[in-house]
């Protein structure tokens, strides 16, 4: 299933069930009128309400995993398309930070939790580059003064550009893990079972590496401390492992291109006990400012760094055998397809939605399937009951015909009795009327109904296959 045809279903399902919702309510407020029982009828709009709810609120969770000096940040900042994180020379991880996606429409914001306090502290808002500068500070901070406000985590909130086009999947979150200690060889035990329970809920788990670091023992050793710590839960979920080497570059005494560097990666990770490694490389600063370019976001210090790093790989030679040297909008496009930012993102998202995107859209469309059902009983009894009625008023109006006339001052008092009686109260339904609405509502019914089926038959062609390893 792509992106494009979850965001189709994800509408349909959503725009169906609100159809069912209205059409519920309406039948149960008509059946209160009439003074019926109507709470198997509540338990179903309830049960409505809450499969909405939580099409709307699924949270998507992307794990990052890197050692120091891998342009982590680097690369968290090509995928939502801003200058937020500053560079890891600068700040370093010290806790957990969740990147929260937010519409367009709403402000930026940087936020950090402390133990002991439910409500987060807002430290910066609005400019990107005020939410660097404290983020910066609040980092250095921490770290030189030993965590004096026990910070436990923090949490930016802001667009994220790889998924600006789905709404569907409005509750995606980066989350950068702490996997090492600053100061120290090994996690602590409570930095362990953070770590433990973030990539237990995660959709996505990615390792960034730096290419440079190839020959780095460090590196070796950070990969073994995270298969020592989280051997378990990285073997259940295998799939949802990548590796990104990021700035990938052949290596200066080989003639090797980039796919028989991955392959000496990946015979590295292999050695390493990660038993089939999925790699994709990337050049995340490539990725960063061709998009800051794109959106026109971009910064003077911006355009130049990307004119004297990268402007030059894509001069153009004339018919006439000139070269012309194309402006940084033109090229941006192509840039940023090279810079396998746009592949890494397209993998993250199919993973996502091959297995908890595809389990929600199942599980929501079961329980509008059961309500639709709930509905169509609903309507039929109703019907019935009101077909009956409107035969015998029928009936009764054709024998009162051949009854002989009866004295016109008593049938007078009669009528004007009925209607001191009935003033009060509302004038009777006529059933002829209400039998009229019940078949259009049950015709619109089985439009709902053929929508959710259509959509089944939709998502039972996108089941992800069930691999066994």
């Amino acid at each position: 299933m792509s992106s494009e045809q979850f965001q189709a279903a994800h509408d349909s399902i959503y725009i169906t069930g609100r159809l069912l919702l209205q059409s519920l309510q309406e039948i149960r407020a008509t059946r209160e009128g009439e003074g019926d029982d109507t709470k198997a009828l509540q338990r179903i709009e309830n049960d409505i309400t809450k499969a909405l709810y939580a099409l709307k609120e699924q949270k998507y969770q992307v794990a990052v995993i890197a050692p120091q000096n891998a342009d982590k940040n680097t690369f968290l900042n090509a995928l939502m398309g801003a200058d937020i994180l500053p560079s890891e020379a600068e700040a370093s991880t010290v806790c957990r930070t969740d990147i929260r996606h937010i519409d367009s429409g709403q402000v930026p914001r940087f936020l950090e939790y402390r133990e002991g306090n439910r409500q987060p502290v807002a430290i910066a808002s609005g400019d990107a580059v005020e939410i660097q500068q404290k983020f910066q500070e609040r980092t250095h901070y921490i770290r030189n003064h030993h965590n004096p406000d026990n910070t436990i985590r923090f949490k930016i909130e802001h667009p994220i550009e790889a998924i600006s086009t789905l709404s569907s999947l409005a509750g995606f979150t980066l989350t950068d893990l702490p996997v090492q200690n600053e100061r120290e060889s090994t996690p602590t035990t409570d930095q362990k079972q953070i770590i433990l329970e973030a990539l237990k809920i995660s959709d996505v788990i990615l390792f960034i590496l730096n290419d440079s670091d190839f020959q780095n023992e460090s590196i070796s050793g950070f990969l073994k401390k995270i298969i020592d710590n989280y051997r378990k839960i990285l073997a259940v979920n295998q799939s949802k492992v990548f590796f990104v080497i990021n700035e990938i570059e052949p290596k200066p005494d080989t003639d090797a291109d980039v796919p028989e560097v991955i392959e000496i990666w990946k015979q590295k990770l292999f050695g390493l006990g990660f038993s089939n490694p999925i790699i994709y490389s990337a050049s995340s600063k490539k990725g960063l400012l061709a998009k800051l370019i794109q959106s026109s976001t971009a910064t003077s210090s911006h355009t130049k760094e990307f004119v004297q790093v990268f402007l030059g790989n894509y001069i153009e030679e004339t018919e006439e055998g000139e070269f012309r040297v194309p402006q940084p909008i033109e090229i941006a496009p192509k840039v940023l397809k090279d810079s396998g930012i746009p592949v890494i993102q397209e993998i993250v998202l199919q993973r996502i939605i091959q297995n908890s995107g595809w389990n929600l859209l199942n599980g929501v469309l079961a329980e509008l399937n059961k309500a639709a059902k709930v509905i169509e009983d609903s309507l039929n009894t109703s019907l019935m009951n009101w077909e009956i009625k409107t035969e015998s008023i029928q009936k009764k109006g054709d024998s009162q015909s051949l009854e002989p006339p009866i004295n016109e001052a008593i049938v007078t008092l009669e009528n004007q009795l009925d209607h001191l009686a009935n003033e009060p109260q509302k004038q009777e339904a006529d059933p002829d009327r209400i039998v009229a609405i019940l078949k259009e509502r049950k015709a619109q019914l089985n439009e709902y109904m053929n929508e959710l089926t259509s959509i089944r038959k939709s998502l039972d062609s996108w089941k992800p296959v069930q691999t066994i390893r």
